[in-house]
């Protein structure tokens, strides 16, 4: 009986022994697999066809110098464009490289509004994000290749000077401009006070009056790339108002905007709305919850959110 005991217990170690040589052998199998499918810029590289020229279009070149303008203005030394490299027309293969290639854990990105440089982060995808905001991140950023990025688009490689090194990023352009950069399209030029109108109707018979206010988000090189606002109108006779309504829009290129509003108050001495309002870019995330009537943005990511009321008086 000893003597069985004792070889089951012989037996029981090897088996412990085998079981974790297949789990080891696995874990590096899966190693493996996980370093061959690391895709990098030599790999996209080889899916790029040359271009005649090395020179990038005239809308491209402009984007570049306001883009460096306005940098130098608001982040001073912090990052700046130093030098630029045109690859050449991306094949159907390499588009789907790109995919993999923008949202590496390696590659470098950007977020935050340059006018207010405290809110601007630079870094490797894998240092900035973790958990859900990664997997939100990166997912993400291969919506915006999906949607942009297509067969006919060229690829040009773009040095930075950042406080902390250099690095480069993939940047996708046609003849009409700058299509997808992480560093281009992950910063905003954006004025967070907004901006706002009224009507000014002097009629002696005045029988309604509206406010607008707006948020809008540009890009670097200056021009608009997303907005987000609403707009109040009160109808009234002498000082009574006699109903209101309200409006309210939003959107942004390559990001995610959401917008609410409604009338809490349409008749009387004044009239008065609530809105919601967001815009952010992809890597972050909106969500409305219309039991407080507030948007909310989570992740990482340049973004504004506005809530709030506004009372409109005859």
């Amino acid at each position: 009986m000893k003597k069985l005991v004792t070889t089951f217990k012989v037996f029981a170690v090897l088996s412990v022994l085998a079981l974790q040589s297949c789990r080891d052998e696995n874990n590096e199998m899966n190693q493996q697999e996980t370093t061959q499918a690391k895709i990098t810029a030599d790999d996209l590289k080889k899916e790029i066809i040359p271009l005649p020229s090395k020179v990038v279009p005239d809308a491209v070149q402009l984007q570049l110098n306001e883009s460096q303008k306005n940098l130098e203005t608001y982040l001073k030394n912090d990052l700046q464009i130093a030098g630029v490299a045109v690859l050449g027309k991306i094949t159907p293969k390499g588009i789907e490289l790109s995919k993999s290639l923008i949202t590496d854990k390696d590659q470098y990105i950007a977020s935050g509004n340059i006018m207010d440089p405290s809110s601007v982060k630079i870094g490797k995808i894998g240092d900035l994000y973790t958990g859900e905001d990664l997997t939100t991140a990166q997912q993400g950023l291969k919506d915006a290749i999906t949607e942009e990025v297509k067969s006919d688009t060229n690829v040009m490689e773009i040095t930075w000077n950042s406080k902390d090194g250099k690095f480069t990023t993939v940047c996708f352009y046609n003849d009409s401009g700058i299509i997808w950069d992480n560093i281009f399209g992950g910063l905003v030029m954006m004025d967070t006070r907004g901006n706002s109108e009224a009507s000014n109707n002097q009629a002696a018979k005045v029988v309604s009056t509206w406010y607008k206010q707006w948020w809008t988000a540009n890009w670097l090189w200056g021009s608009k790339r997303g907005e987000a606002g609403y707009q109040i109108t009160i109808y009234y006779s002498g000082s009574t108002v006699s109903n209101a309504d309200v409006s309210d829009w939003g959107y942004i290129s390559l990001g995610k905007a959401k917008s609410e509003s409604k009338i809490t108050k349409k008749t009387g001495a004044y009239g008065q709305c609530r809105y919601a309002l967001g815009m952010c870019t992809p890597t972050g995330s909106l969500s409305f919850n219309s039991s407080n009537f507030t948007v909310s943005f989570s992740g990482l990511g340049s973004n504004i959110v506005s809530n709030g009321t506004k009372s409109l008086y005859p």
